[in-house]
This record gives structure tokens, C-alpha cells and sequence, in this order.
């Protein structure tokens, strides 16, 4: 039973910066209630099985297991006891319409070797752009990323940071100053594409994630990211909190100015002292506070918003096939004929075009549990425009046709005859996104990481429109990617004291080494 003394704290929806939100506030002696609409926690790391294949629905990658480590700790807790996470060698590999293929891993030596093989006279100017993605991780993630930034003051004191990393920049003309090959240009920017931006147009700041990769390698958690999902529930129940899926929540109700709690879709009402929201906060400011005026997140700034792109994501089983295709790995990227122009048509023109990269992802060769014996799991996973705008693609029309064509260039490119061994199969196109993850426009990744859609910019961590109500996850400060996603609960943190009535029973707190 409840003791009414407690200092209570709710939070909505159950992604990974839901999770991470509810653990910390554990943590600091909070009585939380964790709602979220889904079946399963993880959010977009939420996974669906089919015929005996898990799908992994979003992220399949952990980079950065510090933030995970610090998480556990400061919950008194040891990550690694927990959670089995396994390294990736190599992360991935690249390959191109012309048969070239790129490689990428942490060793220094053989990525040197990798660029070398590739185009000899970039050697230099690649290892002068991995001096300038240190720098930004330095600037960018330990700085910037895990503080506080909802404050103007905060803003102002950064700007000869900006000045000097050249934030004006995009992070394709950085690679693009620095190696000159078309190939090693897409493979040293297209990483925003991982938090739903455009490498023509995101700013220069995220070259710091090959930066994440060379300094801490690429995981894999055995089980999937839902498998983390479950241990992070496991946590929050363990400190005393109550974690309830299956219940969508309705508004955020305001009382004398502040956040006092939520009304769930069966009605039922909750208070609490403080509110955290991990729903998308377009959602947040457009939906759960419907009745509230907005001052700065109205619905118009909203619909003014540049959103990230959507993706067209086809999950499926294949069966017999673990031996089969040999040099297909865990993580493969295939370009299509088109960067530039592909991009362009995705972010500008919103325009669903017939060429497409693919991001195919196999688990199967990493984490058996993941299919049955002797079968394979897949998803292929291809950007695609957002639903934004009056034009927008009619995904009842086209989504077939689009899977069709996908599957070609798969069977053409990379694992012939798959569809002869089909034995499960499912899609989700930004009309999945919209519904499923209440996902403003479909967009992969919320709010597109663009310089004014970035750190002040962004929908601050406490909240700019209603007192007692705070924000996690992708959409706020500092953005998307798992890192990231986590790193926003360490900036929670330090703007929620300590439970003022703390549960008799909270997690002891384990001073990180």
C-alpha cells in the first residue's frame, strides 16, 4: 500500500528515457507510477515476436555503456550483472553500387587500413577528422549533453564553443573538407541519419558520434534492447515504484498553475508531485496539455517545426538460412545510386522515391534467441519522408508496392532468394510511428536535430509551459540516440532534488567509481 507521506512522481510512457527517468527518481527516494500505452516497455526498444523470431522494432546498437553503467549505479546497482551486452566486430559494413565495400570497427589501425583500401590519398585528411569528432564528443556530448541548457544564460556562455567547432557547418561539408572519395564522404556523414537528421543540413557538431564508436565501441544487448527494457522495469519495481503498460494517458492535469497529474484513457485520475514526460513532446504540448495555453510550444510553432524523416521499416523471418549468406553480418548499410540527392528528396522535397538505402539488420548471427534453430530474424530498415505537410505519402497505396521494391534490391544486392524462405513478416511505415509511439507526423526521431532545433532551442528538460512537469527522451535536450535519450534523465536529475519524503525502503544510492 501507498504511504500518502511518500513524495510521488509519474511518468509517461515507458521508452528507454521513461525508464531511465523512473530509475533516478527511485533513486532520490520518489514513489513513482510509470504508465505507458504499449504492451511491452522499451518503447520505440520495444520488440513483437512472430513464429518464434524476435524483432528488435528500433535502435539494435549500444553505443556509450557509461551512461548505462552511471544509470545502474546511481540506482546502487551494477549494470553488467544485469544486463548482457556483447561487442560488434565489425560494427558494420558499408557497401555500394560499385562493389566496394567499407568496414568499420574500433581498431585505429585497421580502419586506417579500411580507408587506405579505399582511397589511399584520404588517409591524412580521415585522421584529421577524427581529431576534429573528439573535439566535438568533448564539446558537444561531456559538455553540452549532460547539463542542464534550459536557461538563455546557458545558451549565451557556449557561443565560442559554437564559433570555434563551426556549428554552421554541416556535418557533410565537414567530411566533405576533409576527404575528398564520394564513398568515405557518406561514411563519415551519415550518421545523424541514426538520429533523424539530415547530413546536408544537421550541424557539424554530431561528426562527434564516429568519435562514441572509435572510443567505446558498438554493443549488442543479448535479448535485444528489450531485454534492457525488462531489467530497467525490474529496477523500478525493485525500488518500490509500479510500472503499468497497457494504459494510454489522456491529458496532464493542471491544478494552481502546476502539474498535479493524469488522467489515463479509462478516466481514471492520478496526482502526483511532479510529472516527467517521455512522450514525443509535439504530443506532450499538442495532445496531453490540450487545455493548458502554451506560450512557446503553440500549436503553430509545432506545425512550423522541421520534423525528422520517416522510415519504412519491413521485419521478417527466414527459414533454414543460418548458414546461408556467409557475408552478410549483423549490421549492413547498402547505399543506394543516390546520397545527396536521395537525402534531398527525404528531408526537402518529401518526395517517396524509387531508389532507397537500406539498413538491414541480423541479429541472428549475434543472439540465437532471436530466431528458431537454424532460422534467421531480420529488418530492413529504409528512411523515408514524414508525414508533414499537405503532400504526404499515402502509405495504404504505396506501402506494398514500396516492400516489393525493396525486396528486389535485397535479393539483387544482398541476400538472394530470402523470399523463398519467408516465414514471418511484418511492416510499420510512419503511419505505424504515428499510431503506435504517438509520433507527431510519423517522424522517426522527433524534433530534427538542426542548429535552432538543438540544445536551447529544443523543448527544455523542465518544462517552459507548466511548473512540476519535466521532459526525457528524444525529442528534448540533448536528442535522440540511445546516449542521448539517457543522458536527458542525467540532466533530470540534476534539476529534481532528492525526495523532500522519501520511501522508508529506496534504492541506496552506490557512488560511481
Amino acid at each position: 500500500m501507498t504511504d500518502q507521506t511518500d513524495s510521488t512522481a509519474l511518468v509517461i510512457g515507458a521508452g528507454l528515457g521513461g525508464l531511465a527517468a523512473a530509475m533516478r527518481l527511485g533513486a532520490k527516494g520518489y514513489r513513482v507510477t510509470l504508465l505507458d500505452k504499449l504492451d511491452r516497455p522499451g518503447g520505440r526498444g520495444s520488440s513483437l515476436t512472430q513464429n518464434g523470431h524476435r524483432f528488435d522494432l528500433g535502435p539494435t546498437i549500444v553505443t556509450v555503456p557509461q551512461v548505462f553503467e552511471q544509470l545502474w549505479a546511481d540506482c546502487g546497482r551494477d549494470f553488467h550483472a544485469e544486463v548482457d551486452l556483447r561487442p560488434l566486430d565489425p560494427y558494420y559494413e558499408l557497401r555500394w553500387d560499385d562493389g566496394s565495400t567499407f568496414a568499420v570497427r574500433q581498431d585505429e589501425d585497421a580502419m586506417l587500413a579500411e580507408v587506405a583500401r579505399l582511397s589511399p590519398d584520404d588517409v591524412a585528411g580521415y585522421q584529421r577528422f577524427l581529431i576534429d569528432s573528439e573535439r566535438r564528443y568533448q564539446f558537444g556530448f561531456e559538455g553540452l549533453g549532460r547539463r542542464p541548457i534550459n536557461k538563455l544564460w546557458d545558451l549565451i556562455k557556449e557561443i565560442p564553443g559554437f564559433v570555434r567547432y563551426r556549428v554552421d557547418r554541416s556535418v557533410y561539408a565537414h567530411a566533405a573538407s576533409r576527404v575528398k572519395d564520394p564513398r568515405l564522404r557518406m561514411a563519415l556523414s551519415f550518421h545523424p541519419l541514426f538520429i533523424g537528421g539530415d547530413p546536408v543540413h544537421v550541424t557539424s557538431m554530431y561528426i562527434l558520434v564516429s568519435h562514441l564508436e572509435k572510443e567505446f565501441g558498438v554493443h549488442y544487448a543479448m535479448g535485444g534492447v528489450q531485454a534492457m527494457a525488462d531489467a530497467m522495469v525490474r529496477v523500478i519495481r525493485e525500488q518500490g515504484g509500479t510500472v503499468r503498460m497497457g494504459e494510454e494517458v489522456d491529458e496532464i492535469l493542471v491544478e494552481n498553475g502546476r502539474a498535479a497529474g493524469v488522467r489515463t484513457g479509462d478516466g481514471e485520475v492520478l496526482t502526483a508531485d511532479l510529472t516527467v514526460s517521455n512522450a514525443d513532446p509535439g504530443h506532450t504540448y499538442d495532445v496531453l496539455l490540450r487545455n493548458h495555453q502554451k506560450q512557446r510550444w503553440t500549436s503553430k510553432r509545432l506545425g512550423r517545426a522541421r520534423w525528422s524523416m520517416g522510415l519504412f521499416v519491413w521485419y521478417f523471418g527466414t527459414k533454414g538460412t543460418r548458414g546461408k549468406w556467409a557475408d552478410v553480418g549483423h549490421h549492413t548499410i547498402l547505399n543506394g545510386p543516390r546520397y545527396r540527392g536521395l537525402l534531398h528528396d527525404i528531408f526537402m522535397r518529401r518526395h517517396l522515391a524509387d531508389d532507397m538505402s537500406i539498413y538491414l539488420h541480423r541479429p541472428s548471427v549475434t543472439d540465437p534467441s532471436a530466431a528458431p534453430e537454424g532460422d534467421d530474424t531480420f529488418y530492413a530498415l529504409s528512411p523515408v519522408p514524414n508525414l508533414h505537410g499537405d503532400n504526404s505519402v499515402d502509405w495504404a497505396v504505396e506501402e506494398e508496392r514500396y516492400r516489393q521494391n525493396l525486396a528486389e534490391v535485397l535479393d539483387r544486392k544482398l541476400i538472394p532468394g530470402f523470399q523463398d524462405h519467408l516465414s514471418a513478416s511484418e511492416i510499420f511505415t510512419p503511419d505505424t510511428f504515428q499510431s503506435r509511439y504517438l509520433s507527431p507526423h510519423g517522424a522517426g526521431f522527433s524534433l530534427e536535430p538542426r542548429i535552432f532545433q538543438s540544445a536551447w532551442f529544443r523543448p527544455h528538460n523542465v518544462s517552459e509551459e507548466l511548473p512540476g512537469l519535466y521532459l526525457v527522451g528524444a525529442g528534448t535536450h540533448p536528442g535522440a540516440g540511445i546516449p542521448s535519450v539517457v543522458t536527458s534523465t542525467e540532466v533530470l536529475a540534476k534539476l529534481i532534488p532528492d525526495a523532500p519524503r522519501p520511501m522508508a525502503y529506496a534504492a541506496p544510492k552506490m557512488a560511481a567509481e
